[in-house]
């Protein structure tokens, strides 16, 4: 075994300065007292090197260089998560005003009420990130470093959906909003491109950000035992997880049943009862019934298990559109927003028909997510992957227009994805990735499905168009791999978003697909759309894009790592 150099603080800063000096840049800075030869500022060179805003990185990395008494490169993650902070709480402040503006209006209040939460929530994962990097201790854990990446790319999607919530309904406001964050995603952005570089710096010296979150209770990556789950969980916890099917093995915390045998007679009533101080599930047995209540699994409600009766019994039904006023995250039937939500044999369905446009069945915003035999029913913007990390496996997603979008690291394996009829003049489009900024590590992946059409789009499938996807952000990133695709999948495969936007940023890989559909010589000739080869493809698996060795197994259902063949 080939010993770790163990080096101290103040000599590695030396040594990566002096190491890093000969691909340093040139850069520039008016402050005359700033050494641009020292090797703190050289490493600062070649750290913001690896950022889209250079100046910004001098600017925030610079007072850290200068600092005499700082020996420590994670210093500079540090730095740059918290300058970051700073802008964002700016940008949440500013809403105080925004609201000023928007009192008479309630669909533009209502926009603003989003900003603030989700402004909220990208300062809390913030400030998770920075406790994260600056623990005293380094360790060699990668998975750990990914989870800030990426609660790092989630902070970019808050931002995003808060914009694209006020320009729905004011343009204006949503201008003064852009303005106030313009420099909060540059430096979120940053801290992505710092992280990663003095990660690797670490690495060079045989050294790791240990990132221990503080006081969040994500799973750690520890051995796996016989029975398939990690070694850390309790036998109690193992057993409740490896149920399957309808959970008729599990005793649950809540029963939820509208015909009064349970102790609940609605799903937010059960939610409700969730115990402050929870350590482990809190698992809700939800009986056949359609279920007409709006429900959010807010985010102090962690670790939540909730299962039906099979997704055809147990549904849970809204009509919330956007052609009603509603922001588009608001139309959801059911939001799941707390880290560790788990779901198994429920439906969930938006019933506001093509005419509503924007129509959500399922929102997701929870981390390390899974669904399990589940359905999701709708058709303009039926399943919503916000943020995170999530996983569907076994499940039917059915629409129209853009029905699965959003800005997550999200893979659907072993499903199918049913194209119904839209209203007449308007094309089916599978996919709309929200990925906005090259460096956020998101991307949706569809993995081992089928793309069907549904009976009463059969007999006009060749006649009314329908892609894989359109980019619907800048880097937008969507994966086809190992999919059967039907024979009305258009031959150009993608359609643009409007005019020119993002054809050349954009990344549409396939990989593996069959059926009449998956013919890719016509596929569209943007500079991202490309047949991907098999060591590529293994990037996009459920294994290293999701991580999931460290948390698949604790959800006791069906995945798979690696590629199917």
């Amino acid at each position: 075994m080939v010993g770790k150099v163990v080096v101290s603080g103040i000599s590695l800063i030396l040594v990566v300065g002096v190491a890093l000096a000969v691909v340093a840049m040139v850069t520039k800075n008016n402050n005359s007292d700033v050494d641009l030869s020292s090797p703190k500022m050289k490493a600062v060179s070649t750290i913001c090197s690896t950022t889209d805003y250079q100046q910004e990185c001098q600017n925030t990395l610079t007072n850290v260089a200068q600092n005499a008494s700082v020996d420590d490169p994670k210093e500079y993650a540090k730095a740059a998560v918290l300058a970051t902070i700073q802008e964002i709480t700016k940008g949440y402040n500013l809403t105080a005003d925004l609201m000023v503006e928007a009192a008479n209006n309630a669909s533009i209040k209502m926009s603003v009420d989003d900003c603030k939460d989700l402004l909220q929530s990208a300062i809390d994962e913030l400030h998770a990130s920075y406790s994260t990097v600056g623990d005293p201790d380094l360790h060699t854990n990668e998975d750990r470093v990914a989870d800030i990446k990426n609660w790092l790319t989630a902070v970019i999607s808050y931002q995003q959906s808060c914009l694209d919530g006020l320009e729905e309904f004011d343009p204006q406001l949503k201008q003064k909003m852009q303005d106030g964050l313009d420099v909060a995603g540059k430096l979120t952005s940053n801290a992505l491109a710092i992280v990663g570089a003095v990660s690797d710096i670490l690495k060079n010296f045989g050294l790791q950000l240990k990132v221990q979150p503080s006081g969040r209770r994500l799973l750690e990556t520890t051995e796996i035992g016989s029975d398939g789950f990690p070694t850390w969980m309790s036998g109690a916890d193992r057993k409740l997880l490896a149920s399957r099917g309808g959970g008729a093995r599990v005793k649950p915390n809540a029963v939820v049943a509208k015909d009064g045998s349970g102790q609940y007679k609605s799903i937010g009533a059960a939610l409700a009862a969730y115990p402050k101080a929870l350590r482990g599930r809190y698992v809700i047995y939800v009986k056949a019934g359609i279920y007409d209540e709006y429900i959010t699994v807010t985010k102090d409600m962690k670790n939540v298990f909730m299962y039906g009766d099979g997704p055809r019994k147990t549904i849970v039904t809204g009509r919330k559109n956007n052609r009603d006023g509603i922001t588009t995250q608001n139309t959801a039937s059911f939001s799941a927003i707390g880290e560790g939500f788990l779901c198994k044999s429920m439906g969930f369905r938006n019933t506001a028909g093509p005419e509503g446009h924007q129509a959500v069945a399922l929102r997701v915003q929870s981390d390390r997510s899974a669904f399990y035999n589940c359905r999701m029913d709708g058709y303009q913007d039926t399943l919503y992957v916000q943020t995170h990390r999530q996983f569907y496996r076994n499940c039917v997603i059915s629409g129209t227009v853009d029905f699965i979008f959003g800005d997550s690291s999200t893979i659907i394996q072993n499903s199918l994805i049913i194209v119904r009829r839209p209203m007449d003049n308007q094309k089916n489009t599978v996919t709309a990735n929200g990925r906005a900024d090259k460096k956020e590590i998101s991307g949706l992946v569809i993995h081992n499905c089928r793309i069907v059409p549904e009976q009463k789009l059969f007999a006009e499938r060749f006649k009314i168009p329908t892609f894989l996807g359109r980019p619907w952000k800048q880097y937008a990133r969507t994966v086809i791999m190992e999919t059967t695709l039907g024979d009305f999948i258009q031959p150009d495969g993608y359609m643009p978003w409007s005019g020119n936007f993002a054809l050349e940023t954009c990344s549409y890989f396939e990989y593996g697909n069959r059926g009449p559909g998956a013919n890719t010589n016509r596929r569209v000739r943007w500079k991202g759309v490309r047949v991907i080869g098999r060591n590529e493809a293994l990037q996009y698996t459920a294994g290293p894009f999701l991580m999931g060795r460290a948390w698949l197994p604790a959800t006791g259902g069906p995945y798979l790592l690696g590629l199917k063949h």
